[in-house]
């Protein structure tokens, strides 16, 4: 194993040292009370492995605010306390029970690629996800009721569809998660979806009385 492991790109490690001798050392002391003192987010947003999601720049956060979760597909599974490995699941509990996060935001976003191979499995046209060696299908089977959800649309709009499909059902699968529940009845934590538009730079959030995604 050890010869496949390399030194870091130059070009990363020059972007560091930058990052280190610029924006580290005007703010040292903050970036040392953080490491001392521990984090205290007040935020915990699940969102999408794409690089092209960025959620610290789009909230213009810093260092502390903000406990990131990506997975694919800003999926979240339904509660499954089954002793096996269950990363997403992990994190949930651990912003909910142990940070105490008082917003917790599911973050979906356009042009997704797992979103557009969950409909590609679904509909017959990716049998290589359907394979119970596939990691990646395996996973984008949770979206499955959701795409059962947009299969009477044209065929053109049921992709974006399942986008805002993504978020609801991540968020329907939280509520499945008893501390979770606990908070949001005990208005100690509020439950949040949106839907990011990269080429348009615009924001949607869900609204649950009209079943809506409405523009921020």
């Amino acid at each position: 194993m050890r010869e496949h492991v390399k030194p870091l790109p130059s070009y990363l490690v020059n972007r560091y040292q930058g990052w280190h001798a610029t924006a580290y050392d005007e703010n040292r002391a903050w970036y040392r009370r953080l490491a001392s003192e521990g984090q205290r987010p007040r935020s915990m947003i699940i969102a999408c492995c794409d690089s092209r999601v960025h959620v610290t720049s789009m909230f213009g956060a810093d260092q502390g605010e903000f406990f990131i979760h990506r997975n694919i597909a800003n999926l979240v599974p339904e509660f499954t306390p089954d002793g096996d490995h269950h990363g997403t699941s992990a994190a949930v509990e651990y912003a909910v029970t142990s940070l105490k996060v008082a917003h917790l935001i599911v973050l979906g976003h356009s042009n997704c690629g797992g979103i557009a191979g969950c409909h590609a499995m679904c509909s017959g046209h990716a049998p290589e996800l359907e394979e119970k060696s596939s990691f990646v299908g395996t996973w984008l089977n949770l979206l499955r009721p959701g795409y059962e959800r947009v299969t009477d649309l044209p065929e053109d709009q049921q992709v974006l569809a399942l986008e805002r499909e993504a978020v609801k059902v991540s968020l329907e699968n939280l509520m499945t998660f008893p501390f979770v529940r606990e908070a949001l009845d005990a208005d100690r934590m509020t439950l949040h979806g949106l839907r990011h538009d990269i080429g348009e730079g615009t924001l949607e959030q869900y609204v649950s009385g009209s079943d809506r995604f409405e523009k921020l």
